[in-house]
């Protein structure tokens, strides 16, 4: 859709195909239909009119920030980002902590339950792990932490990129588990409504990520 846009075949003030129609073509589904309307949304390439549709607005060539897949292909560029969420997410945390609804805590809870139920069933748990920092964004009730989180997507997971696991030294299931473990801090603390725990265990669990990640970067010198 982007290079539609960015070619000209979409012009601005040009609607967008439906939903439906969409997932027909690609062959997607309405999820992933969803997240990267939201891209293209962040990018400036389209707006959305309640009860209207989507519409072409630009093609988004103004826009100055981006995180292309290909500039998060080695250990380095991970850290770079993870550097990048722990200033994000561990004040999001403060902020889901203390606005959080009983609604945004049953979708993170739900998030949890996700992520076991992919482990057990020798998943990679990504989706359920970038749902439950999604779920975490929509509990700050701030719409740019949400938007910056969905428009960063599942690739700011690490092991989206790498294979985390052998890099922490630990069996797949014993990574999972642990990473899911950090998260239900997290949970905890923000169902507690106590936003600087909230900040501590979400500082604690991307720290850790980009601590394996550095240590196992160095011991290659990269």
């Amino acid at each position: 859709m982007t290079a539609r846009i960015r070619e000209g075949q979409m012009r601005s003030g040009d609607k967008l195909p439906t939903e439906a129609a969409i997932m027909s073509e690609f062959g997607v589904s309405r999820t992933v239909v969803r997240e990267a309307l939201s891209k293209l949304q962040a990018g400036g390439l389209v707006e959305t009119r309640h009860g209207v549709g989507t519409f072409v607005v630009g093609t988004g060539e103004t826009t100055n920030f981006r995180i292309a897949p290909e500039q998060i292909a080695t250990a380095r560029e991970v850290i770079a980002v993870l550097e990048l969420r722990i200033g994000l997410e561990t004040e999001a945390a403060g902020l889901a902590a203390v606005r959080r609804t009983d609604d945004n805590l049953s979708a993170m809870r739900q998030a949890l339950a996700s992520f076991t139920t992919a482990i057990e069933e020798n998943g990679d748990a990504l989706a359920p792990d970038f749902q439950f920092h999604l779920e975490v964004a929509k509990a700050t009730q701030n719409v740019h932490f949400l938007e910056l989180m969905t428009y960063l997507g599942t690739m700011i997971i690490p092991r989206a990129r790498l294979n985390t696991a052998k890099v922490a030294g630990e069996g797949r299931r014993d990574y999972l588990h642990r990473v899911n473990t950090e998260h239900e801090n997290i949970v905890n603390a923000i169902a507690n409504h106590d936003p600087e725990a909230a900040r501590a265990a979400m500082r604690t669990h991307l720290a850790n990520s980009r601590e394996r990640l550095r240590r196992a970067n160095e011991a290659v010198g990269a």
